[in-house]
């Protein structure tokens, strides 16, 4: 069992969903109005309907969310109220000697519960055949709008304070360690940028893509192909950012009623973005699917989630917010081949690359899917900076 000493600043917290919530969920995935299906639409249109179907049927079935709710309640959880927020986040000190503070940021349309697999192996590397000495007080906040957090969408430099707050205020660090992905991205580098003499070092899964600034005359062959890369993944892939950067709203009463359309708007995402070889079960569990999945139904958060992709709009609209500005901070880069080739020379634009590896497989959830490979990115990272 993890065990923490909290201070006045930080109440504990344990999930709970009430049994209504769940006996209305059934409920809702019997009483499932589907909508037409292409012949042998596979994953061509969206969300395989033949695979949405099985899933909500194991969900109805099988699916046990208080065996997952017991399991995420291992974790030590608590909540903090940072600038009118309240902030939900697991802490898990590390043990061995010295533990390194490290904040983990996830991204969209996953949780905190994209950490969940490696929360034990950094903050108890012996535990599962590292060094000991190589441990980490681990700190996993759910998003500003995402999951037990308050439903406040927020632009990244916004939450970068929150977490610097968090870090150094509540949990009382005098420097910490930070990495993250997808909007992690985002908050993370936003962290290093505006408080460099905090921020010991950075690790990211990705450095950002192009964003319409760029003087393509200056760059690499392989950054101009990765330019194409990214025009050509926003025009097949895409779509979401748009409507999320424009009208969350109209969408988010749907997302919000339906579980099976919530389910298909978030597992297409999981199929594309991983490295599963042609069945997403090669990547995730229809547990870990569905886990992650519930945080969003149970805490009714995906509005206030998907609303991010606006605020993020509107402040990159307004000027250059610090969460798109270059790294100065030393920074470590993993890239996983189903989350693009990124080359080196675009991350060197974008952060003080200090390590750059490319990874032998995975994707976009990498804590998630291949989480030795990513722990072992991170933990030679950060115990070479310090």
């Amino acid at each position: 069992m993890y065990s923490n000493q909290t201070n006045q600043d930080m109440k504990p917290f344990k999930i709970n969903v009430p049994e209504n919530v769940l006996a209305d969920l059934q409920n809702r995935l019997k009483n499932t109005r589907w909508t037409d299906e292409p012949q042998n639409a596979g994953w061509g249109y969206g969300a395989n309907p033949t695979y949405l179907r099985e899933l909500v049927t194991y969900w109805q079935t099988k699916y046990d969310w208080r065996k997952q709710e017991a399991a995420l309640n291992q974790f030590p959880q608590f909540e903090a109220e940072i600038d009118g927020v309240s902030i939900h986040f697991v802490y898990v000190k590390g043990k061995g000697k010295n533990p390194r503070p490290l904040i983990l940021t996830h991204g969209w349309p996953d949780s905190f519960y994209r950490f969940y697999k490696v929360i034990p192996m950094l903050s108890d590397p012996a535990g599962f055949g590292g060094n000991a000495n190589e441990s980490f007080d681990v700190i996993v906040p759910s998003l500003s709008g995402f999951g037990f957090s308050d439903k406040v969408a927020l632009a990244p430099d916004k939450i970068a304070g929150i977490w610097m707050k968090l870090m150094t205020e509540v949990l009382s660090y005098k420097s910490f360690y930070a990495a993250g992905g997808d909007l992690g991205t985002a908050v993370t580098k936003s962290l290093a940028n505006q408080y460099p003499q905090y921020v010991k070092a950075i690790h990211l899964t990705d450095v950002g893509f192009p964003g319409g600034r760029e003087d393509w005359s200056t760059t690499s062959p392989e950054e101009q192909a990765f330019g194409k890369y990214a025009q050509q993944w926003f025009f097949t892939e895409g779509g979401y950012i748009m409507v999320q950067s424009t009208k969350p709203q109209s969408l988010g009463y749907g997302l919000n009623d339906s579980p099976v359309g919530l389910t298909s708007w978030i597992i297409e995402k999981f199929n594309s973005w991983s490295d599963n070889k042609g069945n997403i079960e090669n990547s995730f569990t229809k547990d870990e699917l569905l886990t992650n999945i519930m945080i969003y139904w149970v805490s009714q958060t995906i509005n206030s989630a998907n609303r991010m992709y606006l605020e993020l709009s509107r402040a990159s609209y307004m000027g250059m917010p610090k969460s798109e500005q270059r790294v100065e901070v030393p920074t470590g880069v993993a890239f996983f081949p189903a989350d693009g080739q990124l080359p080196k020379a675009w991350a060197e634009r974008r952060v003080n690359v200090q390590q750059f590896n490319a990874m032998p497989r995975g994707g976009h959830f990498a804590p998630l899917e291949e989480p030795k490979l990513w722990v072992g990115e991170i933990t030679s990272f950060f115990h070479k900076q310090g």
